[in-house]
């Protein structure tokens, strides 16, 4: 049973499709036994006792952690599409009297998008910091191929009840603020407030560009037909495409370790065949999505919309438009940053998780 959880996990095939002619088992049978595991902290308990282990025999390095915690991206098993590896990560070790602030991050980024948000000492304080890997990025894989934007939202849901957390606060950038609304749509008695930053809740659509959005079309569109053939297992993300997404998300002035930190991240995401078709599908995401627009008007949880003037992707007029839809939300605030990037968390944590922390404690 645990060489077939071995055997999931490390070559990230679906549950579905674990080989039984290895004396595996079933694929089901070992998806229900890892999550009773996780459920009775199974995992946490052994990595404890790894690393207490290595700390005696002086084998781990503290100085590289920044944040206060050894916490590398986990995975976790849910039912949704076939069965599915669905990548997260705490800030640190999870607290039940704190509330929870589960955070979705931006296209073909991963949870290392919200490196700053990990690393402040106050967000910690007032929650547990959780970020989860939407379908197509980081570690999350599933055994179906396709997904959209609504998978995420079910797998984010499953994934804290897996973890067995009954409430949450949700924080998206961009593309996870969409994956943060359809959450609250899809399961208000879980959902205690959402925070859009730097997104829209339009399709790609020409009165979005007409309020000073991008055009998403002409963006993706020669990425999703490049990414049509399949490659060889050498093939790795071109950088070129890379410094696009690096552009629209921190505008031109991306730190040089910045640039090559998300270089290696992506590197290391897109790789092989496989990579060529989650990065493929996810510009198709990106650029084929459905609107929100019509359905906002069954968010009931409080809104907090951060934008960036800054913003290459999407505009303030956009969001001050779009803010005025949620007309049954409890409490609904557009916050402007100025000098704000698309990738707002990112760029300007200082003042997207001050308000963070402030919108968690008014509405616990």
């Amino acid at each position: 049973m645990l060489e077939g959880i071995a055997y999931v996990l490390s070559t990230g095939i679906g549950w579905a499709k674990l080989p039984r002619q290895r004396g595996y088992g079933s694929g089901w049978t070992c998806w229900r036994r890892m999550r009773e595991w996780q459920h009775a902290g199974v995992f946490d308990r052994l990595h404890q006792a790894v690393l207490d282990r290595l700390g005696q025999q002086g084998r781990l390095d503290w100085s590289h952690d920044k944040g206060g915690s050894m916490s590398t991206a986990e995975t976790i098993e849910v039912p949704h599409l076939g069965g599915s590896t669905i990548g997260y990560k705490f800030g640190k070790p999870y607290d039940a009297s704190l509330p929870t602030l589960v955070m979705s991050n931006s296209f073909s980024t991963s949870v290392e998008l919200y490196r700053p948000q990990f690393a402040d000492e106050q967000l910690n304080a007032a929650a547990n910091v959780l970020a989860f890997e939407p379908y197509g990025h980081g570690r999350t894989r599933a055994s179906y191929a396709q997904f959209t934007y609504w998978d995420s939202a079910i797998a984010n849901l499953q994934a804290l009840e897996a973890l067995g957390i009954s409430q949450a606060f949700v924080l998206g950038t961009s593309q996870g603020g969409w994956v943060a609304t359809r959450m609250a749509m899809l399961a208000p008695q879980v959902v205690q407030g959402i925070i859009p930053v730097g997104t829209s809740m339009d399709y790609e659509s020409q009165r979005s560009r007409e309020a000073g959005c991008w055009d998403g079309i002409a963006f993706c569109t020669p990425a999703i037909d490049a990414l049509a053939a399949p490659v060889g297992d050498d093939w790795i993300i071109p950088p070129d495409l890379v410094d696009a997404v690096l552009l629209e998300g921190f505008g031109e002035d991306v730190p040089p370790e910045e640039r090559s930190f998300w270089h290696a991240e992506h590197q290391k995401n897109y790789t092989g065949d496989a990579g060529r078709e989650r990065l493929r599908i996810i510009s198709i995401n990106l650029r084929d999505r459905d609107g929100l627009e019509a359905r906002l008007d069954s968010v009931r949880c409080p809104v907090l919309w951060m934008q960036g003037t800054a913003d290459r992707v999407y505009s303030v007029a956009n969001a001050q438009e779009e803010i005025k839809l949620f007309v049954n939300s409890r409490a609904v605030e557009l916050r402007v940053v100025d000098g704000g990037q698309h990738f707002l968390s990112a760029t300007h944590p200082d003042e997207v998780n001050a308000a963070t922390v402030e919108f968690i404690k008014r509405w616990t």
